[in-house]
């Protein structure tokens, strides 16, 4: 039987392209509101990650060595607008093929701590949700969003520690409660309920600052409680050294 968290990554990575094949040449050389990023990096960022996943679940020693020396495998040809997109359609196939062949309690190496094949398939889900809005946000398209959403808070929720550990900070105590609104309007709760360090509104404003493409300043959250509020201001869902969430009034144009 497929993981769900796999069939969810293959339907995020389906609603992306249909989405992506409506850009207009012009599109893909224009800058997003990620670090002013263009279209074209975005997807090649997707592509590449989605690569060092199959990389990593199919050869876990090899991707380890290659962590050491990323000689170790070529870089792939730079591709751009719709032949980038093609290619990245092609191989997220692979990857979905990938993590449903592996073996569900393998632990795969990545640039944070190891990761279970369910967890690597939601990080991949959070990625590609991510960096699409970005997309969305450049060319201010409202994105519909569906109840998948939960995988991307789910890691959100898990990686609190994570987020201060990585930045050498003492990770604070206690662990927020966290209760979120799903699109479809169904109540999901994380960690024990609490009336003094919470997290409380829509599931989709807490995915966006999670993976910061919103600054806490612009989200529609309550947001109450020394643990929740340091949290949030720094919060980080990915993998890779600390990231500095954007300012207020680059993203959250609705």
């Amino acid at each position: 039987m497929a993981l769900q968290q796999v069939e969810d990554l293959r339907a995020e990575g389906d609603s992306l392209h249909q989405f992506l094949k409506t850009l207009e040449d012009r599109h893909w050389e224009m800058q997003t509101p990620f670090k002013d990023r263009t279209v074209n990096w975005v997807v090649q960022h997707l592509h590449d990650a989605d690569r060092w996943t199959v990389h990593s679940v199919t050869d876990p020693d090899g991707f380890r060595a290659w962590m050491k020396d990323r000689s170790l495998v070529k870089d792939p040809e730079v591709l751009q607008g719709k032949e980038l997109l093609q290619s990245w359609r092609d191989y997220f196939q692979d990857l979905c093929a990938a993590l449903e062949a592996a073996d569900p309690d393998t632990r795969a190496p990545w640039f944070g701590p190891d990761m279970g094949i369910r967890m690597m398939a939601t990080a991949r889900q959070m990625e590609t949700w991510a960096h699409g809005q970005d997309v969305y946000d450049l060319l201010h398209v409202a994105r519909t969003n569906t109840d998948r959403i939960q995988n991307i808070c789910h890691i959100g929720v898990r990686t609190f520690g994570w987020t201060f550990v990585n930045r050498k900070l003492e990770v604070p105590n206690p662990i927020p409660y966290v209760r979120l609104e799903s699109p479809s309007g169904l109540i999901w709760e994380w960690n024990e309920p609490s009336e003094h360090d919470y997290i409380q509104g829509a599931a989709v404003e807490f995915a966006h600052v999670v993976t910061q493409g919103r600054n806490i300043a612009e989200a529609d959250l309550e947001v109450h409680g020394p643990s929740a509020t340091a949290w949030m201001d720094i919060a980080q869902c990915f993998a890779g050294p600390p990231e500095t969430p954007p300012a207020t009034g680059l993203r959250g144009w609705i």
